[in-house]
């Protein structure tokens, strides 16, 4: 099984719960991610593009697995920081 998804990740909670705020209030998740994210998907709008079960760390892929398509997570802890993760596909 393949997934497809984006993320915005931050190195601390309040930041991440602050932007997970302001996706849910209807802004530009896409906007968001190049704003604030620290990964260098930032450029794509944190899109990672497709990735198979075992290619990302575990809390990330659980959270992936968990999400319906077209959903926004609350913010996931991984030793990377904290991720707010928009699932966009599975195969």
């Amino acid at each position: 099984m393949e997934f497809k998804a984006s993320h915005i990740l931050v190195k601390d909670q309040a930041t991440a719960e602050k932007i997970y705020q302001r996706v849910k209030n209807g802004e530009s998740f896409e906007s968001l991610a190049r704003q604030y994210s620290t990964c260098p998907s930032k450029s794509k709008g944190g899109d990672l593009g497709w990735f198979k079960e075992g290619q990302m760390v575990p809390a990330f892929e659980n959270a992936v697995r968990r999400m319906g398509t077209g959903t926004i997570s609350k913010p996931v802890r991984t030793q990377f920081g904290y991720h707010i993760i928009k699932k966009t596909g599975v195969r």
